[in-house]
């Protein structure tokens, strides 16, 4: 109880509040200012690479076809962020180098997107630093305790 009460004081002293929060405005904020932070230090990984987030979230996605074209429609479904606009971040990495854009031979309709060997490289070059970057995020809890706040994400992540 009394480590709960220190980190509501924390959290309280981090949004300058003289308000005592109610815990669920607290978990909120709490969440949301946690994400910006893992957010900021991924980003400071991957600003050398001229790479968002996105940008990085899309050529993991095309790595994991293992060579097998995919469509804009499918790689938007895998997203973590769904909000992201998929054509964008894939005109970007078609500009980089990273990505390649092609018409289905069967169905010229259909738009195909595939990682290049120069995205390969890329990614291959960055994947020790973000893990780097993941564990020393995580650095302050135990494995038993990352299985406890990923259960409590899904947790609170689901509704009925």
């Amino acid at each position: 109880m009394y480590i709960q009460l220190l980190y509501m004081k924390e959290l309280e002293s981090v949004i300058k509040t003289q308000q005592k929060l109610p815990v669920s405005r607290a978990t909120i904020i709490n969440v949301m200012f946690s994400n910006n932070w893992v957010k900021d230090e991924l980003i400071g990984v991957l600003k050398p690479y001229d790479l968002s987030l996105e940008q990085f979230n899309v050529l993991r996605i095309l790595r994991g076809q293992k060579g097998q074209p995919i469509n804009l429609q499918d790689i938007q479904e895998r997203m973590v962020n769904k909000m992201s606009n998929t054509t964008r971040l894939v005109d970007k990495l078609i500009l980089k180098g990273f990505v390649q854009r092609t018409i289905c031979k069967n169905n010229r309709r259909k738009v195909e997107i595939e990682i290049t060997d120069s995205g390969l490289k890329t990614l291959k070059e960055i994947d020790p630093k973000i893990d780097t970057a993941e564990q020393q995020i995580t650095t302050n809890l135990n494995e038993s305790e990352l299985q406890q706040l990923n259960t409590l994400l899904i947790k609170l992540r689901t509704q009925n």
